[in-house]
C-alpha cells in the first residue's frame, strides 16, 4: 500500500531560514517511513519556491512522485476561507483506501491552516493519519517525526477522560445523589450539555417542592466551574416583588425619583452582572416588570427609575414557575414575547411520586445532610428503615409537597431521634402526622376541585364522597395515565385481587358521577 503525504508549503521553513531545518523536506529523511507521494499544496506567488523544493526532493527521494497543488489563499489567517478551499479540495481529491494509506503534514501552514487539517482529519472529510515534525535536539542527528492516527485506542482515553468529566458535571447537578429514573436522569444529562454549552434562558418547570431551586443553584456552579460566567448567583423570588418597590428592587432607583436621601437602590439586575440571574416564580411576576424584564434581557439595557439614562448588566437567566406559562399567556396573565424568550429551553422536573425509584437515595442524602447541620450521627434502626420506605415509595403516598414534604419529614426525625437512632414507632408517629397534615391543608379545597369539573352538580354531591370524589380528580390530574392514576387509588386493595385492573375499576368510578378519563385530566393539562 503506498504512502501519501498531503500537506502545505512551508513559506518560511522551507526557505531553510530558520535553524535551517525544512520540514517538508524532513519527510524523506526517516527510513522507516517511505513517502510514495507528495501533494504540497502552495499559493501562486509562492512557485518558484514550490518548483525549487520539488527539485530537492527529488534528489533526496527519487522513487517519490511530486505533485504541487495550487491553493490560492488571499488571506491564510481566515479561517473560513482556510477552511472552505480545504473543503472542496478534500471533496475533489478522489482518495483510495484501499491502494493508499494518506497522512496529512501538519507541520507547516498557518495556526489555522493547522486547525482546518485537524477538523477535517478528525471528520474523516479526509481519511488521514497526521505527521508532526520538527527539528533535531541538540544531541540528535534526526528530525523529529511522529505519526497521530486519531482513530488509536490511546486517544480513545482522551474522550474517556471527557465522558468522566461530563458524568462529573451530571453528578454536581444531581447533588451527588445516585438516582436511578431513567426520565430525570435523561433530563439531567440534557441540562448538562445545554448549560454548559449554551447562554440563552433555561426556563425550569414543575410542582412546588420539586428542587427547582436547587438544580438553579447547581446550574449555576456547573457554569462558574466551565467559566461561562464570572459573576455571582441572583435569586429573585418574584411572588414578594408587589407593590410600588417592584421596579425598584429590580431595576435600581436613583436619589431623584424620590428626592431623598438614602433611596438609591443598584437592582438585582445590576448585582446579576456577569452572572446567573434566577427568577424565582417567575409566573408571579407583575405585567409592568414584565415588559421591562423582557427589553433587558434582550438588549442588556434598561433604566433605573428617576434616570435618564440606560445602564448595562448582561446575564444569564434561570427561571422557575410552578404553574404552566403557556396556560396564563393563552388568558393573558404572561405575557406572550417573555414566553417565548424565556422558552429556549425548558424542563420539566418531575414531582416525587413519579420518581419513586430515587426515595431511598434520597434518603441516605437527607440524612448525611441533617447529621452535617446537627453535628451528630443519626441513622434506622433497620425495622423503621423498612416501616419509612414502604410508606414514602407507596404509589397511595403522593406527596403534594414533594421534596419539601420529603425533607421536612427526615430532618424532624433526625431531630427527635434518642441517641441518634430512630425507632419504628417514630416512623408510625411521623406518618401519621404526615397524612393527618396532608388531609387538612387538603379539605378546604375539595369542593374547589370537584366544583371545577362538576360545575354546579357539585353541589349534589355528598360530604362524604366529596372528600373521596377530591382525591380521584387530584390523583387523575397528576398522573400520566388512567392506569398509573388507578395503581395509586387501588395501592392496596389491588394486592389482594387476583386481577389487577385498576384502570377498569377507575373508570366505573368515575361513571358513577358522569365523568370519563378524559374529563378529569384534561383540565389541568
Amino acid at each position: 500500500m503506498k504512502n501519501v503525504v498531503i500537506g502545505f508549503l512551508g513559506t518560511q521553513l522551507d526557505m531553510g531560514k530558520k535553524r535551517r531545518w525544512k520540514p517538508t523536506p524532513s519527510l524523506f529523511l526517516h527510513d522507516h517511513f517511505d513517502v510514495d507521494r507528495l501533494e504540497l499544496l502552495h499559493d501562486h506567488k509562492f512557485n518558484r519556491l514550490a518548483h525549487q523544493l520539488k527539485r530537492e526532493i527529488e534528489e533526496l527521494s527519487p522513487g517519490t512522485e511530486v505533485l504541487l497543488q495550487r491553493m490560492d489563499l488571499t488571506d491564510p489567517w481566515d479561517f473560513q476561507e482556510v477552511y472552505g478551499k480545504l473543503f472542496d479540495f478534500a471533496r475533489g481529491y478522489g482518495f483510495d483506501e484501499d491502494r493508499e494509506q494518506y497522512h496529512v503534514h501538519l507541520t507547516t501552514g498557518t495556526h489555522v491552516a493547522q486547525i482546518c487539517w485537524f477538523l477535517l482529519t478528525e471528520s474523516r472529510h479526509v481519511p488521514a493519519r497526521l505527521i508532526q515534525t520538527g527539528p533535531p535536539g541538540p544531541e540528535e542527528k534526526t528530525p523529529k517525526f511522529d505519526i497521530i492516527d486519531l482513530d488509536l485506542s490511546r486517544y480513545n482515553a482522551l474522550q474517556q477522560r471527557f465522558d468522566q468529566l461530563s458524568r462529573e458535571y451530571s453528578d454536581q447537578l444531581k447533588g451527588g445523589i445516585e438516582t436511578r429514573n431513567p426520565q430525570y436522569n435523561a433530563l439531567i444529562d440534557r441540562i448538562e450539555l445545554i448549560a454548559g454549552n449554551s447562554d440563552e434562558p433555561i426556563l425550569l418547570l414543575g410542582e412546588t417542592g420539586t428542587g427547582k431551586t436547587e438544580l438553579a443553584e447547581r446550574i449555576y456552579n456547573l457554569k462558574l466551574d466551565r467559566r461561562r460566567i464570572k459573576g455571582r448567583l441572583v435569586h429573585v423570588n418574584c411572588a414578594t416583588l408587589n407593590g410600588p418597590d417592584a421596579m425598584a428592587t429590580l431595576f435600581g432607583q436613583r436619589r431623584s425619583y424620590l428626592g431623598q436621601a438614602g433611596t438609591e437602590r443598584g437592582g438585582l439586575l445590576r448585582e446579576a452582572d456577569g452572572g446567573v440571574l434566577f427568577l424565582d416564580e417567575v409566573d408571579e411576576l407583575g405585567w409592568n416588570e414584565q415588559s421591562i424584564l423582557l427589553h433587558a434581557i434582550e438588549t442588556g439595557r434598561f433604566y433605573p427609575l428617576g434616570s435618564d439614562h440606560e445602564v448595562s448588566s448582561r446575564f444569564h437567566i434561570i427561571a422557575g414557575a410552578n404553574r404552566d406559562l403557556r396556560v396564563l399567556a393563552a388568558e393573558g396573565q404572561f405575557r406572550q414575547d417573555l414566553l417565548a424568550r424565556l422558552n429556549m429551553w425548558h424542563f420539566h422536573l418531575p414531582a416525587l411520586r413519579e420518581r419513586r425509584e430515587d426515595i431511598e437515595a434520597n434518603l441516605t442524602f437527607e440524612l448525611t445532610r441533617s447529621e452535617r447541620k446537627l453535628g451528630t450521627q443519626v441513622g434506622f434502626n433497620a425495622d423503621a428503615r423498612e416501616a419509612y420506605l414502604r410508606f414514602a415509595t407507596n404509589p397511595a403516598t403522593f406527596w403534594p409537597g414533594n421534596f419539601r414534604d420529603f425533607s421536612g419529614s427526615v430532618k424532624r426525625l433526625c431531630t427527635l431521634a434518642p441517641r441518634g437512632r430512630i425507632t419504628r414507632a417514630m416512623v408510625e408517629d411521623e406518618v401519621q402526622s404526615l397524612q393527618t397534615g396532608w388531609r387538612t391543608s387538603t379539605s378546604d379545597t375539595d369542593f374547589t376541585l370537584v366544583k371545577d369539573v362538576l360545575g354546579s352538580a357539585a353541589s349534589d354531591v355528598d360530604p362524604f364522597d366529596m372528600v373521596q370524589l377530591a382525591k380521584v380528580i387530584h390523583t387523575c390530574q397528576h398522573a400520566p395515565s388512567i392506569s398509573a392514576a388507578g395503581r395509586m387509588l387501588f395501592a392496596v386493595s389491588r394486592q389482594k385481587r387476583k386481577t389487577q385492573n385498576d384502570a377498569d375499576r377507575l373508570r366505573k368510578y368515575l361513571q358513577k358521577f358522569g365523568l370519563d378519563w378524559d374529563a378529569v385530566s384534561a383540565r389541568h393539562r
